[in-house]
């Protein structure tokens, strides 16, 4: 029971942190948090067990160098905003679309248009950042609410990264369960696509009766646009050459660099007076350009456009604005080594077996314990990987075949990572968006109904096989 202690000093304080801070908390109470948490982990692991300090900072210091990709991504990331937006890529996305969607289906026509993209690249981070943030835009445009807007954005984009091919979640999943890929996305559909066609009729009810009192804005958004940015079909060429380095599997890093830089040789070509005006320089010249793009990369960049709202919206933060999020996600891994260097987590997880009787609580256990991992170590790769480990002996001796564990794991841990404010994939999609965690968090109902959708398709016994080991 001591173990328990950590993660109820951490649920106190971030409670406490929401209340006092609201929206705010990720700027730096729930960083305080974790660490707090994690001393508490500490001192209760070397009290108890007599663990030494030594073991305990190796690995903390090995779990926050796990994410060291993934910080380097969202980097690269923040580049990405700003350069696709002062380049003019995003606001020609934006300026299409607004005439191309009609408002009444834009939550149902959004979610579907980031399903078939994430589903193609298998990467809901690239799909929010890209063409989620053109939707964001454009739902804005037409008066939607933001957490709407994002909740239909996240449904698709997560949609499409279960079941792709492409995914690194979902290859993660299938190969620690020891399941066929292909096998792993088929079993996964009896589950994701009668909660992905929830989702979308809800969306499109919503659509349909919601009175959206935005539609003004959309020819004043446009003329905005047409001010301020040279809008042109051809800008589409650059996020059509990063998809296709996506489909050919190049790596991400490699991939994101890419984009950054052909979007720099746009905006200097093409909005080249616009970036000489962030620069502040009045002559221009190569000074001015450089400095220019180097503040777009790395900083916030403000450009006026005429129109308050879409103001807000063309603003980007760059590199910097994604120090935060990198903060916190330091923060939040080292909780999750503390937890793990002092045997917590396993001492927990070995509890919730004793629960497990039939089809419907071990698939129940998993997925609850999936989520619990994605909330207790921030990490969705870490949460499908101690799932699995946890329960893949449990699933053999009892009969089961592996796909039911590799199904479970996704439907508990990669889509629900979105929604902890903490998690590396809440922090994300939330910086990207620049909608707060727990604002989208009631409008993500795909990602909320997939772990109980597992349970219910479980307990019905649907597709439920037993292996020849059955005991």
């Amino acid at each position: 029971m001591l173990s328990l202690i950590p993660f109820l000093v951490l649920v106190a304080l971030i409670t406490c942190c929401v209340a006092v801070f609201g929206n705010a908390t990720l700027d730096g109470a729930s960083q305080v948090s974790l660490l707090v948490a994690s001393a508490v982990s500490v001192l209760v692991g070397h009290f108890s067990k007599r663990l030494e300090w030594e073991n305990l900072e190796k690995e903390v210091t090995d779990k926050i160098a796990s994410c060291t990709p993934a910080i380097i991504i969202l980097l690269l990331i923040g580049a990405i905003g700003g350069t696709w937006m002062v380049s003019g890529i995003v606001p020609t996305m934006i300026y299409y679309g607004m005439q191309l969607i009609r408002p009444e289906v834009f939550l149902v026509s959004s979610s579907v248009l980031c399903a078939l993209v994430s589903l193609m690249i298998g990467s809901s981070w690239t799909t929010v950042a890209t063409i989620g943030v053109a939707l964001m835009g454009i739902g804005k445009a037409h008066g939607f609410d933001d957490g709407w807007i994002a909740g239909s954005i996240i449904t698709g984009a997560y949609f499409g990264d279960k079941l792709s091919p492409l995914s690194d979640t979902t290859v993660l999943a299938a190969s620690v369960s020891g399941t066929p890929l292909f096998t792993h996305i088929r079993y996964m559909l009896y589950t994701t696509v009668p909660t992905f066609c929830i989702s979308l009729s809800v969306f499109l009810i919503a659509g349909l009766t919601m009175d959206v009192s935005g539609h003004g804005n959309v020819s004043e958004f446009m003329d905005g646009l047409q001010r301020t940015f040279i809008i042109s079909p051809w800008l589409l060429v650059v996020p059509v050459l990063t998809g296709i380095m996506i489909a050919r599997r190049w790596p991400s890093m490699v991939v994101l660099f890419l984009a950054i830089l052909l979007a720099v040789v746009v905006a200097l070509i093409v909005q080249r007076p616009l970036v000489h005006s962030i620069s502040g320089s009045v002559d221009g010249g190569l000074l001015a350009s450089y400095k220019g793009m180097m503040q777009v990369c790395y900083g916030s960049t403000s450009i006026e456009t005429g129109v308050p709202m879409l103001n807000d919206l063309v603003h980007t933060s760059g590199m910097a604005g994604m120090m935060p999020t990198i903060w916190l996600i330091i923060c939040a891994q080292t909780f999750g080594g503390a937890l793990t260097a002092t045997g917590q987590l396993q001492d927990l997880m070995r509890r919730a077996l004793r629960f497990v009787k039939g089809a419907a609580s071990l698939v129940a256990s998993t997925v609850g314990t999936a989520l619990f991992c994605n909330i207790a170590t921030a990490d969705q790769y870490l949460s499908i990987m101690l799932s699995s480990s946890m329960f893949k002996d449990t699933y053999r001796e009892r009969g089961y075949e592996s796909r039911l564990l590799s199904r479970s794991c996704e439907d508990g841990a990669t889509v629900t990572s979105v929604l902890v404010p903490w998690n590396t994939c809440g922090l994300t999609q939330s910086t990207v968006l620049g909608v707060a965690t727990l604002t989208y968090l009631p409008f993500c109902f795909f990602n909320y109904l997939s772990p109980l959708t597992s349970i219910v398709v479980a307990a019905c016994g649907w597709k439920i096989r037993r292996t020849n080991n059955n005991h």
